[in-house]
């Protein structure tokens, strides 16, 4: 099995399948050369696994290529148009390419009009690729790297630099530039910085903008990174629902650095009761953006509604950061507003963990450094962190009692759940014993 010399200077052995391997055999059999491409290369550079093998394939057509393939399993011509065969074989998928070279000729991600030429250079190919990390490959199945534009050198520098002058022929690329920067630890070059400056994002679908947004605020990284990159680009100014944090971008970077650690420290949680500390996918979705808004709930929904259309995102985050803003120290010793906050959430967990991103420094300037801690222990010991109280009082119990259903039933269980709130109704025998007394008082 063929290994990589990572930047680290060690030997890494990737995950390569072998049937990747024997195909690559085949296609220089028949005098042609098979590089993966792409991410791969990348995060093999870096030491990572990565199983999205991307195949870009030189000096065979089409024609020769699919017979090839059909020995492993089921070809799939999905982008015929744009060069790409799908190969699917049991427990496996790939993708094979061919270099081509693409113009821009209208609006928008699907104005490109697709040349292929299998007699293409590498260092040709690579010419439209994104940045220079992006632009390596990897011959098969020896590994050789390829790296026309100078990617290894810029990852050591911890540098993203585009590769040419084809990078602003599609402007999604300014938000690939953010969320790379935050996931590898990365700076914009220069030239970079002001060749995005000179790009809009005005062209992309919210389902463009949101996938990239996505990225940077979930995946992996240094999100602090991805601000800067953000700010640099002024993207600040096309966004401008996006606030800093008190008025600093480094307290807002800290923030998202702060949330992102909170994310992977939950993640790895083990042992009894872990599975209720981890996060949902769509949990963690609303604590990275309610981190990245917090500069200004009041403009949270006009910014999401511009990206995306996923409506727990819509109707969680402004309410989550409303509460937020309007938290006060003595919340700790309230137990009836901590669960009544509850219920409006519909737990107290991401809340907690917003107060814990958020800039220690805050509540220390403001005279209880140890707030987080605090109100993270009280949710914890009313139960509220997972989810809100339900009323101990039903229906049934109601129409046991000889309660019909209406609105005199809908009354009693209103007051029952509000002194439940309290602290005044502890369990459901205490509720039903209070629902005889208001039922007596009532017949």
């Amino acid at each position: 099995m063929p290994s990589v010399i990572t930047l680290a200077g060690v030997n890494f052995d990737p995950d390569l399948p072998n049937r990747l391997l024997a195909i690559a055999g085949e296609i220089r059999e028949a005098g042609g050369r098979a590089f993966l491409v792409g991410g791969w290369v990348r995060d093999a550079l870096l030491g990572k696994d990565c199983r999205d093998y991307d195949v870009e394939v030189y000096d065979l057509t089409q024609d020769e290529l699919v017979p090839i393939l059909k020995k492993y399993g089921r070809t799939n011509l999905v982008g015929k148009a744009f060069g790409v065969i799908h190969l699917a074989m049991k427990g496996l998928s790939l993708d094979f390419s061919f270099p081509r070279t693409e113009s821009k000729v209208g609006y928008g991600h699907r104005g490109f009009v697709v040349h292929t030429d299998e007699k293409l250079s590498f260092k040709e190919a690579a010419l439209r690729r994104d940045f220079t990390i992006n632009a390596m490959g990897m011959e098969l199945p020896e590994l050789t790297l390829c790296d026309p534009y100078g990617g290894i050198d810029d990852l050591k520098k911890g540098l993203l630099r585009h590769v040419g002058p084809a990078f602003v022929e599609d402007s999604l690329r300014i938000l690939r530039g953010v969320q790379f920067a935050s996931r590898f630890a990365l700076t914009l070059a220069p030239e970079t910085v002001e060749l995005c400056k000179t790009l809009s994002l005005a062209d992309l679908s919210i389902e463009r903008l949101f996938e990239e947004f996505k990225k940077w605020l979930l995946k992996p990284g240094k999100p602090s990174l991805g601000l800067r990159a953000f700010l640099d680009i002024r993207l600040n100014e096309f966004f401008p629902e996006v606030y800093p944090l008190r008025e600093s971008w480094d307290d807002l970077g800290e923030m998202l650095d702060n949330m992102e650690c909170l994310r992977r420290t939950l993640a790895g949680v083990g042992g009894e009761g872990a599975e209720c500390m981890m996060l949902s996918d769509a949990q963690s979705m609303e604590f990275a953006f309610a981190a990245f808004l917090c500069g200004n709930p009041d403009t949270s929904l006009q910014f999401l509604e511009r990206i995306t259309n996923e409506t727990h995102l819509l109707k969680n985050v402004p309410q989550l950061l409303k509460s937020y803003s309007g938290l006060e120290f003595a919340i700790v010793d309230d137990a009836p507003s901590l669960r009544r906050l509850a219920v409006t959430l519909g737990g107290l967990k991401l809340l907690c963990l917003l107060v814990k991103a958020t800039p220690r420094k805050f509540y220390a300037e403001a005279g209880d450094a140890e707030f987080p801690e605090k109100l993270w222990q009280a949710a914890a010991s009313l139960n509220l962190l997972e989810s809100a109280p339900q009323p101990y009082l039903m229906g049934k119990m109601l129409m046991d009692l000889g309660i019909k259903p209406g609105k005199q039933m809908g009354e009693i269980i209103k007051q029952s759940f509000e002194l439940q709130l309290d602290g005044k109704i502890k369990n459901a025998e205490e509720a039903i014993a209070w629902a005889k007394v208001q039922t007596k008082e009532r017949l």
